[in-house]
């Protein structure tokens, strides 16, 4: 408690009369009874009258029951509260960066990326004079699952994130939005997008998502057989 009276102006104070305090958060000048201080000063009473507000009460809380650390992906520093940095393991500066960290993390809901790498490895293997694309972000500036430049043939291969609210109705917006946005600039670079509903996939297993290979499959082998009879051999 910072104080702005003399002792003299506290012995004359009545029990109700104000008396200033200087907020140790903004410094501005605060007024409580003299029963208060005199309350807070034998700590018989939690509020100590040292911030004016609650508002500035929780700003020099949190000042100083902060601490210094770094973003686990970037390094960056950052300051976070010793409650909020008991709670998790891992800590950033910013959601591109714990969403950076993840992808290149991942311990636990990697089906569909599993199913990615496994899709990957199938189709060179079906179609080994192709040139696959994997998760490359180059065609369209923004990330697709699978393209195949010489065919302009894109997959999108979407969860159940893509569909339901799991993480909450604005995380879904963001999500769908951005799909629309990945139609759009297809459309605009004349490329084919495909896109596969795998939000029926709760683990992987090869004979569970053998369909979608299938699928993708067949659409390469139309597009082959069209625009490309010649010289690309088909899948068996």
């Amino acid at each position: 408690m910072k104080i702005l009276y003399t002792q003299s102006e506290f012995d004359a104070a009545k029990s109700r009369d104000k008396l200033p305090l200087e907020c140790i958060c903004c410094s501005k000048t605060f007024h409580r009874t003299k029963h208060d201080i005199k309350s807070a000063l034998n700590g018989t009473i939690h509020n100590t009258y040292e911030c004016c507000s609650k508002r500035c009460g929780i700003r020099h809380h949190f000042r100083f029951s902060s601490h210094m650390i770094t973003c686990d992906q970037c390094g960056k520093p950052l300051k976070k509260k010793e409650s909020d940095i008991k709670k998790s393991k891992h800590h950033f500066c910013s959601h591109s960066c714990s969403a950076k960290y993840s992808n290149a993390h991942k311990t636990k809901g990697t089906r569909i990326s599993k199913l990615e790498r496994w899709l990957a490895e199938q189709l060179v293997i079906l179609f080994p004079s192709l040139e696959f694309h994997f998760n490359r972000k180059d065609a369209i500036n923004g990330e697709l699952d699978i393209f195949i430049p010489s065919l302009k043939l894109a997959f999108e291969l979407n969860g159940i994130f893509h569909y339901e609210p799991i993480y909450g109705p604005e995380k879904l917006s963001s999500i769908q939005t951005n799909d629309h946005r990945k139609m759009l600039a297809c459309a605009e670079h004349s490329i084919e997008l495909c896109i596969l509903d795998v939000s029926s996939v709760s683990y992987f297993k090869p004979t569970k998502v053998q369909k979608f290979l299938d699928i993708i499959s067949n659409i390469i082998n139309l597009r082959l057989s069209r625009d490309l009879p010649v010289n690309l051999p088909l899948s068996s």
